[in-house]
């Protein structure tokens, strides 16, 4: 039997649709070429629209020169494009100077997510936990919010003796994908692939990559680039939760600690 309008992958999703060719007139800012606003399908929360038109996001962390030249951690700014190169949305960390230079990468966060307009379509919020799995009890969480308090899903981090494992979840707390990582999440001159799978982990759903930037970049900052990809027709509350499962893996595993050295697995 057919399923309620919109019926998708996993869930709810959206009508796949082509991605919208570049517009003359773009919103005032700093030469950014954004995506154009597709029409807001149904089941859709307002300002994720956008995510129903593509199945692959990038995501490029901006360099802070403050921090390069101190040391000391600033707020992390994340530009999320499509494959066109026309910005999606804007990412903000807003976090207090004390917690970032004194809980490092494993600092609770907030992380608004913003669109051409300069609204606020997703919310990110990370509590304080263990980042060791010496500590099943205590693992990393991620609500996230669209629109902002409004929960659409989490991540949630299983305990597992070597591999990176989360589960994502919709609003109600029913796990709906896995999301696996490398037995060591450290490698020089390739990308490192996180896989996301259904919940008997036998079907690929898509995937979240950390790209190799080079070794300059990778050596002295922690400004790092993600891809995401996932099938058109998927839940678009699910690709939310996706793109706050790059935020918190970004965290996790490549942020520079105050050794400057990062995590290359669940027990460093």
């Amino acid at each position: 039997a057919a399923g309620p309008p919109g019926a998708g992958f996993y869930g709810t999703g959206m009508p796949a649709g082509l991605a919208v060719p570049p517009v003359q007139n773009q919103p005032p800012g700093n030469g950014a070429i954004w995506m154009p606003a597709p029409p807001p399908p149904l089941y859709c929360p307002p300002g994720l629209e956008y995510l129903t038109q593509i199945d692959q996001i990038l995501i490029h962390q901006q360099i802070e020169l403050l921090e390069i030249i101190t040391g000391f951690e600033t707020n992390n700014k994340y530009e999320i494009k499509n494959t066109l190169g026309q910005r999606v949305y804007f990412a903000a960390e807003d976090t207090d100077f004390c917690t970032r230079n004194c809980c490092g990468p494993s600092r609770p966060f907030t992380i608004h997510i913003l669109d051409n307009l300069g609204r606020e379509v997703i919310n990110l919020q990370r509590p304080l936990r263990c980042s060791s799995c010496c500590f099943p009890c205590c693992l990393q969480e991620l609500e996230v919010q669209a629109p902002p308090g409004t929960p659409v899903g989490y991540v949630v981090q299983n305990w597992h003796p070597c591999l990176p494992k989360f589960t994502i979840q919709d609003e109600n707390r029913t796990d709906i994908l896995k999301i696996i990582g490398p037995c060591v999440v450290c490698s020089c001159c390739e990308d490192i692939h996180f896989e996301v799978k259904s919940m008997d982990e036998t079907v690929p759903v898509g995937r979240i990559s950390k790209q190799w930037t080079g070794f300059v970049k990778e050596a002295f900052t922690d400004a790092d680039n993600f891809g995401i990809t996932f099938p058109m027709d998927l839940d678009v509350k699910m690709k939310a939760v996706m793109l706050g499962a790059c935020f918190l893996i970004d965290f996790m595993f490549f942020e520079h600690g105050a050794d400057n050295k990062q995590r290359t697995g669940v027990w460093q």
